[in-house]
């Protein structure tokens, strides 16, 4: 198998010193073979692992063993941790563009992204919302139809909506909406997740769900209809419950993902539950994108304080998921 491609993402936060934690846990933990992408300086400025430049992906597995490969691509400025500037940004953003181009031409079997600070990615040339949708991007898909998911040990959870205000969630969030982000979360569910028969349950917007009405109609006009026409596609879904109890132990143990209106119904919980071993990967692409859910934390850079659980579980996660769509793919073949 190919080896996964990561790239270190703004290299002045945490992403190079997870990565470089992550590697040295490959034993540990049976990480399957991957190299950097990204400032190989950024990884020496942090960490003493041994490190080796590449230039052939057919090295990366060989030297894995030994030293973390790195597709250098160097900063014009010294990268300083917790001290973001243009230079690393612009290297952030060739990382991104060179990873995405190396998992969809196969040289490498899928993407695990670092952190990024979009505020200093938009001063290169940036213009996307995050990464998801950059990589949706340049892989051919509508952002609509890329879903965003945080998965954890404990909870799975897809926003409907992402990184818009609240007063443009009700504009946004249609049936229409609703129908095909489910429709995709279903899909890679048994894809990516080996799930046969995925259980969808959706939140509520308003609070406690609406209460038939008597706080707001959301609930009976925009996810009713939708939850309906997904059941009569012999999709498993129910809803809409109150939001404030669908995270409980009890709750949690009835589905296996969650569908939220708004961008904080999903990620509150998740990231209150599974912090360090959180995963926020891409549905719907036709190659496999898993990050850390967390951001670049550049007060902690340079400081060893990094916990790299999350990105140790994307990298975890990444691999499951190529074994199981190949998988799925011979299943489909074979069926």
């Amino acid at each position: 198998m190919k080896p996964l491609a990561v790239t270190l993402g703004d290299p002045s936060g945490i992403g190079p010193e997870i990565v470089a934690k992550a590697w040295s846990r490959r034993k540990s933990d049976q990480i399957m073979p991957f190299f950097a992408i990204g400032s190989a300086a950024s990884i020496q400025a942090v960490s003493s692992i041994p490190v080796v430049a590449i230039t052939d992906l057919d090295d990366a597995v060989s030297v894995f063993s030994r030293a973390l490969p790195v597709w250098d691509i160097p900063s014009k400025e010294a990268i300083i941790p917790g001290k973001p500037n243009k230079a690393g940004a612009e290297v952030a953003f060739a990382a991104l563009e060179k990873g995405v181009a190396l998992v969809k031409e196969g040289q490498a079997s899928a993407l695990v992204t670092a952190p990024v600070s979009k505020a200093e990615l938009y001063q290169v040339g940036f213009t996307f919302p995050g990464q998801t949708e950059f990589v949706a991007n340049r892989c051919g898909i509508a952002a609509d139809d890329a879903v965003m998911m945080l998965a954890g040990p404990e909870l799975r959870t897809v926003p409907l909506t992402i990184h818009i205000p609240y007063r443009d969630v009700l504009e946004q969030l249609t049936p229409e909406l609703i129908i095909s982000r489910a429709r995709v979360t279903v899909e890679d569910l048994k894809r990516n997740f080996a799930i046969p028969s995925p259980l969808l349950v959706i939140a509520g917007l308003n609070p406690h769900a609406g209460e038939n009405g008597t706080i707001g109609r959301e609930e009976i006009d925009i996810i009713e209809p939708a939850i309906k026409q997904l059941q009569a596609e012999n999709i498993d879904i129910k809803g809409s419950f109150a939001a404030d109890t669908l995270f409980s132990p009890r709750a949690r143990a009835t589905y296996d993902v969650a569908l939220c209106p708004t961008h904080d119904q999903a990620l509150i919980p998740i990231k209150t539950i599974n912090f360090d071993n959180g995963v926020n990967t891409t549905l719907g692409l036709p190659i496999i994108r898993t990050s850390p859910d967390h951001g670049t934390a550049f007060p902690l850079a340079g400081k060893n304080k990094a916990d790299e659980g999350a990105m140790v579980a994307a990298l975890v996660m990444a691999a499951n998921s190529v074994h199981n769509r190949q998988a799925y793919a011979q299943n489909s073949i074979d069926g």
